[in-house]
């Protein structure tokens, strides 16, 4: 939202409270209130008749500073609020002097010019951003409308990442973004997604503290600084540091909340019977036995809308008409080795038996005389479950557990975007603010219900909505998307976006959801697909089964699902480290690499630590990419070559750039058709040899979430010595660049004609080169 004409003037009818000069600083051992008056005071009298503002800073972790902007601060509290993880241990420092005060965290310090009044926030002694004189306002529009300001600097090339979900620009310079979710696909502005948090290059991210509308003008109202407001008399925000944009992010999710680890089931090939599509269990059979005959492995099937009658979503029962015996279903589909998902929401239509229950009970959001909440679009009249209500949620939990009960493993929890603002709350919570936090809720009730039923490691949704802290509920997927190379594009445009909003797993309806893709398009996207986080097989209207495009089509899924299958020890060891640290396991360039041409890619990402994937978006097989400075290696092909330039060249639809970063190493294992097996045996560590006086090292996991065998390789002048633990079976370790040593001790060398292969037997403990 903007209020001023140009950089001068405030719009008509508007005015503009500052804070302008410090009169009283007091600490208590943990806040810092700062005390500002709004007109300059040069003797007592001038005291009286004006406003003040009072800041408040605290801080919950370390390198985490808070600040709470209040004009008036006898406003009763409304929920929700985002919950926020506090370190009871920290103790934050203090100082206060003639010209300026100083409140630290960590290595985050926020100092206050008293007069004229700005706040600097330097991380390490950098100051990395602030708010100048004037730019903090509590303003009154000309409809008598008030709201809170703030405007944080922006440095010479520095850019705004994040914000949720946008398949709008990658960098957010420029743009005019507003917290509020919308169910409005993946070609527009709106979001299903809407995340208050930024991250930018210079290492630092801002998280604002409203769960209801905030409006974010990056670099466009004043082109020099971001600017976020919210209705009301106060304002509340975090600035967060880091040594990396990475480090920022952890501790992002330190505060909010880290991504769960999927089980390791769930990171293989879903397929669904799509949308409006007519299937009973002859059709679902026939698709998860025709990918068996032409041998492409699936892992996960998914039941959409239809596994219940028309009109009446949700009912949660099987149709009887189309699923008379879901149960012996369900069982025969788990003795092929699927796990089942199935499609919920958390809307009752009015036709569902469960409507005149839960509007009886009281479990349906109403307008404030009472009545419950209803309209036509989706379901006809269908309500809204109240996921406030601890007994709504326990009834909703009962009706999903009777369908865990018969065989289900996990569901797909829908919409929970379109919330409306006209209604009251059981809890009483805020209307505006429920808005962008219901799909909260609504995902924690689910997820909650899986953790107590599966147990830790085995709960996961694919979720479409969320507000800051669903990254605690994964998966997430990027909604309605068209079958075409621009809407391919724009969907992982936004998925590189919700991942530096702290959001670990990511997937999309590979083909396209709406239009039935051409045979290419879907090809290209099957790579893509396979090589995100998770993948999915979905559509509208059309069924996703390979062969109903061509005989191509076929192979090339089962080329990459068996690829993506071998990939597993690598991809189950950047799952953990994302569930650990916080850190997204699919990371935009930006933020792995410092060099300048990084800060403009979205049609690129790193997979995880050590593997690049660029998709190919054309028909004719055209590849664009940049390689950052080092010697990267290509792992389809053995290639090697060197970075900080962009290479163009075409690919066939077996191919694309899948490259190893240098100084890494990346376990493949030898099953091509499963998910879940042991990773360390028979495991392949191709390793891009370190620079010299450094190391690479990769932990394993086993399918259970706990470490496994351990692999460092290090170098010193012409000698690199390899160090393996827990390693149960031989192991092979393929060291890319290197050619014929002098002396190998405690390994069999290996023919390869990609570098040096090392066939290693279990238990030795280290290994050593001299080339």
């Amino acid at each position: 939202m903007k209020f001023t004409d140009g950089q001068w003037l405030a719009k008509p009818g508007h005015q503009l409270l500052h804070p302008l000069q410090v009169f009283d600083v007091q600490f208590d051992g943990a806040e810092m209130a700062v005390y500002a008056y709004t007109r300059p005071v040069e003797a007592r009298g001038q005291t009286l008749d004006q406003g003040t503002i009072t800041l408040r800073f605290t801080a919950e972790q370390a390198d985490t500073v808070t600040v709470k902007v209040s004009h008036y601060e006898g406003m009763r509290k409304r929920g929700p609020e985002f919950t926020c993880a506090v370190d009871a241990t920290l103790r934050p420092q203090f100082a206060d002097g003639d010209d300026t005060c100083r409140f630290v965290s960590g290595r985050l310090a926020a100092v206050v010019t008293k007069n004229p009044f700005a706040v600097d926030y330097y991380y390490d002694g950098i100051r990395i951003t602030g708010s100048v004189p004037r730019a903090q306002a509590n303003i009154v529009n000309d409809r008598g409308e008030v709201f809170m300001r703030e405007q944080l600097t922006l440095g010479v090339g520095e850019f705004v990442y994040g914000l949720g979900e946008r398949f709008t620009a990658f960098q957010k310079n420029g743009q005019v973004v507003e917290m509020w979710n919308e169910d409005g696909g993946t070609a527009s502005e709106i979001a299903y997604k809407s995340i208050p948090f930024y991250v930018t290059n210079e290492n630092y991210g801002v998280f604002v503290r409203h769960p209801e509308k905030v409006s974010f003008e990056v670099a466009s109202e004043q082109v020099e600084r971001v600017q976020f407001s919210v209705p009301g008399q106060q304002l509340m925000y975090t600035v967060i540091g880091g040594g990396s944009m990475g480090q920022v992010i952890a501790n992002y999710n330190k505060l909010t909340g880290r991504p769960a680890l999927p089980p390791a089931w769930s990171f293989g090939l879903w397929l669904s019977t799509s949308f409006t599509t007519s299937y009973d269990e002859d059709t679902v059979t026939s698709f998860i036995d025709g990918m068996a005959q032409r041998e492409i492995p699936l892992h996960v099937f998914h039941f959409d809308c239809f596994w219940m009658e028309a009109c009446e979503w949700c009912n949660f029962e099987w149709d009887p008409k189309t699923f008379p015996d879901p149960r012996g279903m369900l069982g025969r589909l788990k003795e092929k080795g699927l796990k089942i998902c199935v499609w919920i929401n958390p809307y009752i239509a009015q036709k569902s038996p469960l409507f005149r229950e839960a509007m009886e009970k009281r479990y349906l959001v109403e307008y404030p005389n009472g009545d419950v909440w209803q309209w036509d679009r989706w379901q006809a009249g269908m309500g809204l479950v109240d996921f406030t209500n601890p007994d709504a949620c326990a009834w909703y939990q009962g009706k999903l557990r009777a369908l865990l009960d018969m065989g289900v493993d996990c569901f797909k929890t829908d919409f929970g975007e379109r919330i409306p603002t006209e209604v009251v709350w059981h809890d009483g919570s805020d209307p505006l603010k429920m808005h962008n936090f219901y799909t909260q809720l609504y995902n924690r009730c689910v997820f909650d219900l899986l953790l107590r039923e599966r147990g830790q490691g085995e709960a996961v949704l694919f979720a479409r909505s969320a507000t800051a802290g669903g990254q605690q509920f994964p998966v997430h997927w990027g909604g309605d998307c068209w079958g075409t190379y621009e809407s391919m594009a724009e969907s992982l445009r936004g998925g590189l976006s919700l991942c530096l909003s702290g959001f670990g797993f990511w997937s999309h309806d590979m083909g396209g959801f709406e239009k039935t893709a051409p045979a290419h398009v879907y090809k290209r996207w099957a790579a893509f697909g396979l090589l995100s986080t998770h993948s999915r097989l979905h559509g509208s209207s059309s069924y996703r089964v390979p062969w109903l495009y061509d005989d191509e089509a076929v192979d090339v899924l089962r080329h990459f699902t068996r690829l993506r299958c071998t990939l597993m020890p690598y991809l189950w060891a950047q799952a953990n480290l994302t569930a650990q640290t916080g850190v997204p396991m699919m990371r935009a360039m930006v933020m792995e690499f410092p060099d300048p041409a990084c800060k403009y890619l979205d049609t690129q990402y790193m997979l995880g630590e050590s593997l690049l994937v660029a998709p190919v978006f054309s028909e004719r097989g055209r590849a664009e990419y940049y390689l950052p400075r080092g010697t990267w290696v290509n792992l389809l092909t053995g290639e090697s070559r060197e970075g900080g330039t962009y290479f163009q060249e075409d690919h066939d639809f077996f191919s694309l750039p899948l490259y190893i970063r240098p100084g890494s190493i990346l376990p493949v294992g030898r099953n091509s058709r499963e998910v879940v097996y042991d990773y360390s045996d028979g495991v392949t560590y191709h390793c891009t040899p370190p620079e010299d006086g450094r190391k690479a090292v990769c932990q394993l996991y086993t399918a259970g979430g706990q470490p496994d065998a351990f692999i460092s390789v290090s170098r010193a002048g012409g000698r690199y010595t390899v160090e393996l633990t827990g390693q149960r079976s031989e192991a092979r370790v393929l060291l890319y660049g290197l050619g014929e040593p002098a002396r190998v001790e405690n390994a069999a060398i290996v023919g390869d004609d990609r570098g040096l292969m090392l066939a290693v037997q279990p238990f030795v403990g280290a290994l050593t080169i001299e080339m």
